[in-house]
């Protein structure tokens, strides 16, 4: 027994080249022997490289490693060899048996459980994935932040779907003697795949910070109007409090002013104030619903200087009103001079 195991050993070393070369991931016609049933599977792992901590309204890059932590967990003798061929043909299978928990044509797909996270790319393609090897470069998502997503932990799957060799059987018509050698003769190789899916969480933060929303406003204005006033209350519903805040208008035709930015100063979290700016509309301007943007420019916890993003003020320009007092000072004078008139007459008559 011990002279059939080196015999089938030096046989085994001799076709490694050989057992190599039969990588292909299209499975042969089944036949052969099998020799081994192996047990084991992959088992694949993700997580985040770099960070996975951004700002409600981003569109960001989330990057993903994913590591294949599969094994051989154990296997059973199905098949003894008798002879010298058996042996070498055994050692081809147990050699081709070893790479069952490689994981092979990955795709991989992000999801997300509720809609402030907007999941902007498709699938991701990994080749392979051998035991204990991690991907060379990181999978890229591209993620689209609610623009108010409230701060806190958002979980994401990772849904992934590959295959993996299942079994191995081999056959030899011969055992021959090459260049002094032994090799087995018509060798080949016949593979059963199975397919696998895994579901791997992820987690990624939207950070703490203010935000702010317009609640009600009031801009009704005419064409023609000078230093009309337009209301806008500005709420935190974020949860940290600014300090130093200004409300800003983004001015364009037919509006323009002087009085453009309203102070703020302290607003926490939760609270409002209402803010009131004055503008002049061109006498040309066409009656119509225009929006003028504003933020505000504040000071967070850090002591930075912040701008938030753009919020827009509905403002309604209505047709210029006919004023009554031309028509009323020409009526008045047309009496006046008729009076006058009268007047003059009856002075000459007496």
């Amino acid at each position: 027994m011990e002279i059939k195991f080196a015999i089938a050993m030096a046989i085994m070393f001799t076709l490694l080249a050989t057992a190599s070369a039969q990588n292909t991931y299209i499975p042969y016609e089944l036949g052969g022997d099998n020799y081994y049933t192996m047990y084991g599977s992959p088992d694949l792992s993700a997580s985040v490289s770099g960070t996975n901590e951004f700002e409600r309204g981003d569109t960001v890059t989330l990057y993903l490693d994913l590591t294949n932590y599969g094994r051989i967990l154990g296997f059973k003798e199905d098949l003894t060899p008798q002879n010298p061929k058996e042996f070498a043909l055994a050692a081809a299978e147990l050699q081709e048996e070893y790479k069952k928990p490689t994981a092979l044509g990955i795709t991989a797909s992000l999801s997300s459980e509720g809609q402030q996270i907007d999941i902007k790319s498709g699938d991701q393609i990994v080749q392979s994935l051998k035991s204990g090897d991690k991907t060379q470069a990181p999978l890229k998502f591209t993620l689209k932040i609610g623009e108010h997503a409230p701060a806190g932990k958002y979980p994401l799957h990772l849904n992934t779907s590959y295959d993996y060799q299942d079994n191995v059987r081999v056959y030899a018509s011969t055992l021959v003697s090459s260049a002094g050698a032994p090799a087995l003769a018509n060798f080949r190789e016949s593979y059963i795949y199975q397919k696998a899916n895994q579901t791997l969480p992820i987690t990624i933060t939207v950070k703490k910070q203010a935000d702010f929303l317009i609640l009600n406003n009031s801009g009704e204005l005419f064409a023609g109007a000078k230093k009309a006033p337009i209301s806008a209350t500005y709420k935190n519903i974020g949860e940290e409090p600014i300090k130093d805040a200004v409300a800003r208008l983004s001015i364009f035709k037919p509006f323009s002013s002087t009085d453009d930015q309203a102070f703020i100063g302290t607003l926490l979290p939760g609270e409002e104030k209402t803010v009131v700016f004055r503008l002049d509309v061109d006498s040309d301007a066409t009656p119509k619903d225009y929006a003028i943007n504003s933020e505000i420019k504040y000071t967070d916890l850090n002591g930075d200087t912040v701008i938030s993003e753009s919020m827009k003020i509905p403002v309604v320009v209505n047709a210029a009103t006919t004023s009554l007092l031309l028509p009323a000072g020409i009526v008045l004078i047309i009496i006046i001079a008729a009076g006058g008139y009268m007047y003059r007459k009856k002075q000459k008559k007496a």
